[in-house]
């Protein structure tokens, strides 16, 4: 039985991955900066905590293991993590790993990170995979651009788009809403993280869904999919902006950021010529969950506390 370590099993996509690594047989162990959240799968996966601050103790939290799945990343910057910070744990992350004698890495990117960004969430991200190019390990990196599914309310962004669609009379994109993305379920996306533990790295996989929407074409779909056909319309970013940030403080989080913003609106969730690597529809999940998709709110820093 192979050992695998997976960053965040307690969140969204690596608790989907841990779950997946158990039914193959996988013997696993997790890294957690939650410690205190509880643990879905008690004692069958051990938790350790992401000793960022001993590297020696990060080390031996990996020991024996053959194999690595990081998902751990930061959506914003806040008070209590920054992408700086992200980019730094991960270079020791990668670090204690190889120390370990972990054989393989299995990176969660981002569709078209940019090293010359003036978006920290893509350019930390394109300093990640730089930094795990040089430490040595054979790797492999997923680029997603968003994810989606099981449950309704498990992932943040189609979720939250459901609930406005049943909230707002009225849905306003940011410009023209002509940017794309390609959602992939979160299901389809850790059999690829699985699968990609036995392939030969280096190698970089575009983790995208089979359906390409514009940003409005996916509120218009969703809507008439939930049965709250609202009108699309463009407002100006600042706008939506400030309308983003409004929503965010009614529910004590933080809705969209001016960054997040400028990264759909510069078509960074989409890529070019890539086969699909996952083969759920977006738009056959949504109806067969329509009755509790976007019931509820989906909040990004409640998952952190």
């Amino acid at each position: 039985m192979k050992q695998v370590v997976i960053t965040g099993p307690l969140g969204y996509s690596g608790r989907h991955i841990t779950r997946r690594a158990l039914e193959d047989g996988y013997a696993v162990r997790g890294l957690t900066n939650s410690p205190g959240r509880a643990n879905p799968f008690g004692s069958v996966v051990p938790l350790h905590p992401l000793a960022w601050a001993d590297e020696t103790a990060l080390a031996r939290s990996m020991e024996g293991a053959d194999a690595l799945i990081n998902t751990y990343w930061v959506r914003f910057d806040h008070r209590r993590f920054t992408h700086a910070q992200a980019v730094a744990n991960s270079a020791k992350l990668f670090a204690a790993a190889r120390r370990a004698g972990v054989k393989k890495i299995v990176h969660v990117s981002i569709t078209r990170p940019d090293a010359e960004s003036p978006l920290p969430y893509f350019r930390g991200k394109a300093e990640v995979e730089s930094s795990l190019a040089a430490s040595g390990v054979d790797h492999t990196i997923l680029r997603p651009a968003v994810l989606f599914g099981e449950g309704p309310g498990e992932d943040i962004l189609i979720n939250n788009m459901a609930w406005t669609l049943r909230r707002f009379p009225v849905i306003g994109v940011f410009g023209d809403g002509a940017y794309r993305l390609q959602p992939i379920h979160v299901d389809d996306f850790a059999r690829l993280a699985l699968r990609s533990l036995a392939a030969d790295g280096p190698r970089v996989v575009d983790a995208i869904g089979p359906e390409t929407f514009t940003f409005r074409e996916l509120f218009e779909r969703l809507g008439r999919i939930l049965g709250y056909p609202r009108p699309v319309i463009g407002v100006p970013p600042s706008l939506g902006y400030a309308v983003a940030r409004l929503v965010g403080v009614v529910q004590r989080d933080v809705f969209l950021t001016r960054e997040e913003i400028r990264g759909l609106m510069e078509d960074r969730l989409c890529v070019d010529g890539a086969a699909p690597a996952g083969q759920t529809r977006l738009t056959e999940w949504a109806h067969r969950h329509r009755d509790a998709l976007g019931l509820r709110y989906a909040s990004e820093l409640a998952r952190r506390a």
